[in-house]
């Protein structure tokens, strides 16, 4: 099994080692300390030598920090975590707070007199996120210091940085070698006049060398920076003494230990460019402190990356199908055992793993499997373990998020699963995410327009009902890389223009606190869409579906739904049929006839 459903982080333990902070703190004269979730590649998960956050609080979300103060710690996450971070933190000792409503200056300056300091490990935050903080202090005379990691200083077992293998990624399955790639970015250095990039996302840097990597769980990156000069040269700076494929280091590409990262950043001449956004503070710090002219702008890797070349959105058809046919047998599984009673939620995701091993294909799974039967539905990225393990009772709604990493791909699908017979407020909550996500999959919108334009559509039908939901409609997905990829979104907050290649979820949903939880998502690429005979002269895009797996019949409410959001339902289920008919068991392919039918 790729998903482990041991608890990962004990909330006994939080006192004790917030007093150990607390006690390095005083030590260096700090007032208070940033624990952030991030590591120094501002990534979704983090290797275990970088679980900060878990290590202190027992939270394990993907997202947030503590800032320990000598008498007060807060935990701030976002609205995925606010259940979770209660059942997880020691809430004697750590109070949740509500961020980004609550923002980390604010809650300083709140709670500090002038002449404190606040101490923070350079390489863990970006320059945009300490400028922001340290705008909201201004005046108040609360200093924010960069400092050794003081959380490092007092884990006295704290394990070792990853140093797998690095293997070598097909061009089959990347479309564009590394030449070309190196020779598109050096063109943007060129034009905007500037010496040197670093790269501080291992997404892009394995994307730019076509290099995969087993550092973390479930992104297949290898960890590390890389600088490109002007001229061409590449220098990769990473754990010494890993395995890798022949090839990878060339005429162009050299690798080094990551040790010598610094020194390598002092000796270039300006201007260099960084991405504020990404960044750890420390590169730009080390920078100016040469006398290195920092230019500031986006990873040059984040929109090429972004924007999949036909192979790369091939390879996500093929991987979708795949990972569809192993969907199929698993809910044909599922309609067959879950009447019987007793399956838990560990049952579910060990299933569903099988059957995506049982392609031979999978590498990883793209995400810890969220299987949430009942309240726990509720809980946005609930991950099972043997202590919460839920069995399903009849009436339960169950929310089933889950993905693969294959090498031609990376997919990410939602399915919300009745347990028995779901009641009428259930069903007419599913029918309005329903309609939300067919919204989204039959957008068609003008070139320039943002996923901000389009993330009310999923809402609307939510709204209507005074409902919502607390997170984005969607978000980026790499190619055999991370599933939660920039700097496109479907959010009120995403003003990136979306693009052809770009592959986005579609995963509208609703959540009632304590007792289910509902999603539906499919992924989508964005494409030109055609003209019509009596349209204007504007380019349109629109979306390709991607995934293909049945929406269970039983939880909609037909009446809900107008009469182009049928066809379009039909229409769907009638391409599933047709896409995975051939790649299914005879068992499967009954019941996928069955869950294709017409409404």
């Amino acid at each position: 099994m790729f998903q482990s459903f041991e608890t990962t982080a004990d909330p006994t333990h939080g006192a004790p080692r917030l007093a150990r902070l607390r006690a390095a703190m005083a030590d260096e004269g700090l007032d208070g300390f940033f624990v952030p979730r991030a590591d120094a590649y501002q990534g979704e998960y983090v290797a275990d030598a970088d679980a900060r956050l878990g290590w202190l609080t027992g939270f394990t979300g993907s997202a947030g920090f503590c800032i320990a103060l000598t008498d007060e710690a807060g935990v701030f996450v976002d609205g995925r975590y606010r259940v979770q971070v209660r059942d997880q933190v020691d809430l004697d000792a750590f109070t949740p707070v509500d961020w980004p409503e609550v923002k980390p200056g604010d809650w300083l300056a709140e709670r500090l007199s002038a002449g404190a300091k606040v101490g923070f490990d350079a390489w863990l935050h970006t320059a945009g996120e300490i400028e922001a903080i340290e705008k909201a202090l201004k005046g108040r005379g609360i200093e924010m210091v960069a400092c050794d990691n003081l959380v490092d200083a007092v884990w006295t077992d704290r394990p070792a940085p990853p140093a797998e293998p690095v293997i070598a990624q097909p061009l089959e399955f990347a479309g564009q070698s590394t030449d070309d790639k190196l020779d598109a970015l050096v063109e943007t250095l060129e034009a905007d006049e500037q010496q040197a990039v670093v790269l501080t996302a291992p997404d892009s840097i394995c994307w730019l060398f076509n290099i995969r990597g087993s550092d973390i769980p479930r992104v297949p990156v290898m960890q590390g920076f890389a600088i490109v000069t002007r001229a061409g040269k590449c220098l990769v700076f990473t754990e010494p003494g890993r395995e890798m494929d022949e090839g990878i280091a060339g005429e162009r590409v050299a690798f080094a230990d990551i040790a010598d990262f610094a020194d390598a950043l002092a000796e270039l001449e300006g201007p260099v460019r960084v991405d504020k956004a990404t960044a750890p503070l420390a590169v730009s710090r080390i920078l100016e402190a040469e006398g290195s002219t920092v230019a500031w702008g986006q990873d040059p890797c984040a929109l090429p990356k972004a924007r999949k070349n036909a192979a790369e959105l091939e390879g996500a058809r093929n991987a979708h199908l795949r990972d569809a046919a192993a969907m199929v047998e698993f809910l044909t599984w599922y309609d067959a055992t879950a009447p019987d009673g007793g399956l838990t939620e560990i049952d579910l995701v060990t299933e569903l793993e099988s059957q995506r091993r049982a392609t031979n294909d999978l590498r990883d799974i793209s995400f810890d499997t969220i299987a949430g039967a009942g309240p726990h539905g509720a809980i946005m990225h609930y991950r099972v373990t043997r202590d919460t393990n839920r069995t399903l009772e009849r009436g339960n709604l169950v929310v089933l998020d889950s993905g693969g990493q294959y090498v031609d791909g990376t997919t990410d699908i939602t399915r919300t699963l009745p347990v028995g017979e779901a009641g009428d407020e259930e069903r007419a909550a599913f029918t309005r995410v329903l309609k939300g996500m067919i919204a989204i999959s039959r957008a068609r919108f003008p070139r320039g327009v943002s996923g901000a334009h389009l993330d009310a559509l999923a809402r609307y039908p939510l709204w209507l009902a005074h409902q919502d939901f607390n997170h984005g409609t969607g978000h980026g997905v790499g190619s055999y890389l991370s599933v939660h990829e920039g700097p496109q979104r479907l959010s009120r907050v995403s003003d990136v223009p979306l693009e052809p290649g770009m592959i986005l979820s579609n995963e509208p949903g609703y959540y009632r606190n304590g007792a289910f939880g509902i999603r539906i998502e499919n992924l989508i690429a964005v494409t030109e869409a055609e003209r019509p005979a009596m349209g204007d002269d504007r380019d349109f895009l629109c979306f390709e579906t991607l995934t293909y797996v049945p929406i269970d019949r039983r939880l909609i409410l037909t009446d809900m739904l107008d009469a182009g959001e049928r066809e379009w339902l039909d229409a769907y289920h009638r391409t599933c049929l047709e896409k995975l008919s051939g790649r299914v068991s005879a068992p499967a392919h009954l019941w996928l006839t069955h869950a294709c039918a017409p409404l």
